[in-house]
Formats: structure tokens, C-alpha cells, sequence
């Protein structure tokens, strides 16, 4: 006959077994509804995990820090290296400083222009248009990888009557453009996040800011390694209305076009190449060379004078300059 207690023990036993096989499958079922929802996202993630984050982009392909391409199904913007897609969530915007303790923004007025030294490079600032209106820096050997600043924000040195109203994204297919690209200063923290402040954004079509205005950036990475480059630009204002749309909502207008130059070498090996890049949808990639001009032609166009050798003002190239087979545009 078989004892009472025993049976009994043993059927506890195996009521506690199911217990605990009912509770380890219930916390399963809860990782499992936690997680899910995850999975997908991290996998949409752009440049996530071993690939380091997001170097450029590359049309709407995200280019990674470990030189792959993403295979997120997210549309790449927002870079700087000049791409930046209007209400993109990848940069948010702020007032608050951004720079170093004791780090401040030299201002030397002139009038109704702001002469601002930021860290690496000049804006020269409008008060009456809130606007850059020129910019210059010298591009030197890459030799940073600081990552690119994740928002937008106001320059708090900068009186507010002679900066934008807002940060947010520009909409009607515009971006945020930059005059002085984050990719070109990332050997330091201080110029890649002063480079987001407002004082060097304007409204860029998307596929100027990503097309032709993004290769003369791209030319100009590759260009800095092999020597130091003096790199000077500007706007072009115009005067067409049909195009204000950011008046009311940042305070600014938008250029009709925007030029650079870039000189290399001293001496007689001295040579510059020119662009007036219009703002508008027909500015890609493959457009750039019908923009060129002579340092001369600039010069007229502008009122500016540009520091280069008068042998140099008067050539222009029959193409841009070639990227290099090999160069690292990151």
C-alpha cells in the first residue's frame, strides 16, 4: 500500500513543476513581445552596430563609418556633408550652447555685418538679411573623425536680431544647406558643432545641397590631402520672391545661387577653380562643370576680390577638378 505522504509530496511536486514551466513560459512570451517590436527597428537602423554609424551620404544611401553602405530601406539625409532632408528625424534643433566652456564667438561689427571667427573657419554674417553672406576657411590634411553635430541650434554670442527666428527644417523641398561643410572641420568637437549653428545654414534646394554643391565638398575633401586649400564663398540673392517661403517662418530669404573658389598651390604653381551654383532642382552632380567660371567672372558678378595671383583669375578649367580614384570622402 503505498504511503499517503509520498503520494501526496509527489503530487505537489508536480503541481510546483507546472507552475514554474506556466511562469518561465509566460516570461518568454513577455521577452518575446518586448523584443520583437525592437528587432525590426534595429535592423532599419542606418550604419548600426560594427559599421561605426554614418559617415555620408551617397544619394539616398547611407555610407557607413566602415566604408560599407547601409542596407537600411530609410531614405540617407542630413550631412553633412551638406544633406540634410526636411523634417528628418536624424537632426533635432536647440538654442542651448553647444561650445566649450570659455569658448566663445569672436564678433567684429561692421556695420550691418557680423565678422564671426568660429573655430576653423569665418562667416560673415548679415544682420539685415539674418544671413551668411560669406564664409572662407582653409581646408588642410584630414586628419579628424569627430562625428557630425546631431542638431541645429542658434549662435547664443550672436544677437538674435541678426540671426534666424527658428531652427527647425526648412520644408518645400529645401534643406537645411550649409555654407562651411561638418565634414570639413571634424579634427575638432568645438568647429563641427559651431558648423550647425544657423549662422551657417541657408535654404539649399535638396538636389543642389546634395548634388552639385555636395561634389565641390567632395572635390575639396580629396583636394585638402594631397595640399592645403584657401576655400572662399558666398551668395547670390537675386531677386525673386516666387522662392521666399522661409520670410515668415525663419526671417530669411533664398538665394538665387550660391559661388565658391578654391585655390591651391603658392607661387606660380597657383590655381583656383570657380563655381556659381544656382539654387534650384536642375543643380546635380552632373551639372557641376556647366557652372564654372573664371575668378575674374566671379569677381564682376560679386564685388568681391578674391586673393589669388592675377595669371590664375582669368583661367577656367574645362572640367572640375577630378576626384581622385582611391580618395576617402568621409
Amino acid at each position: 500500500m503505498a504511503d499517503p505522504a509520498g503520494v501526496e509530496s509527489k503530487a505537489h511536486r508536480n503541481r510546483l513543476n507546472k507552475q514554474n514551466y506556466m511562469i518561465k513560459k509566460i516570461l518568454l512570451v513577455f521577452m518575446v513581445v518586448l523584443i520583437w517590436p525592437l528587432t525590426p527597428m534595429a535592423q532599419n537602423t542606418p550604419c548600426s552596430g560594427k559599421k561605426g554609424g554614418i559617415a555620408h551620404c551617397d544619394g539616398a544611401k547611407f555610407v557607413c563609418n566602415d566604408g560599407s553602405y547601409s542596407r537600411s530601406k530609410k531614405s540617407c539625409s542630413g550631412d553633412d556633408f551638406g544633406t540634410e532632408s526636411a523634417g528628418s528625424e536624424i537632426f533635432s534643433t536647440s538654442t542651448e550652447p553647444v561650445t566649450k566652456a570659455g569658448t566663445k564667438t569672436e564678433i567684429t561689427r561692421q556695420g550691418d555685418l557680423l565678422e564671426l571667427d568660429y573655430q576653423g573657419f569665418t562667416i560673415w554674417l548679415d544682420c539685415q538679411q539674418r544671413a551668411p553672406v560669406k564664409f572662407r576657411y582653409n581646408a588642410q590634411h584630414d586628419t579628424g573623425n569627430e562625428a557630425r553635430a546631431k542638431d541645429f541650434r542658434l549662435d547664443p554670442d550672436v544677437p538674435k536680431e541678426c540671426q534666424q527666428t527658428s531652427t527647425a527644417a526648412y520644408g518645400h523641398g529645401y534643406d537645411r544647406g550649409h555654407q562651411v561643410p561638418a565634414n570639413h572641420l571634424d579634427y575638432d568637437k568645438t568647429a563641427i558643432q559651431q558648423s550647425n549653428f544657423m549662422t551657417n545654414i541657408l535654404p539649399q534646394t535638396s538636389q543642389m545641397n546634395r548634388g552639385a554643391w555636395l561634389q565641390t565638398e567632395e572635390i575639396i575633401e580629396c583636394y585638402r590631402d594631397i595640399g592645403e586649400l584657401l576655400v572662399i564663398g558666398g551668395v547670390i540673392w537675386g531677386n525673386n520672391p516666387n522662392d521666399d517661403y522661409f520670410v515668415l517662418s525663419h526671417g530669411v530669404k533664398t538665394p538665387d545661387a550660391f559661388w565658391k573658389v578654391v585655390i591651391r598651390g603658392t607661387g606660380q604653381d597657383e590655381r583656383a577653380i570657380a563655381w556659381v551654383v544656382p539654387n534650384s532642382k536642375d543643380a546635380t552632380r552632373k551639372h557641376l562643370d556647366s557652372y564654372l567660371v573664371s575668378v575674374d567672372q566671379l569677381e564682376k558678378m560679386t564685388g568681391e576680390t578674391i586673393p589669388v595671383a592675377d595669371y590664375a583669375k582669368h583661367d577656367k578649367p574645362p572640367t572640375s577638378w577630378l576626384i581622385p580614384i582611391g580618395c576617402n570622402k568621409g
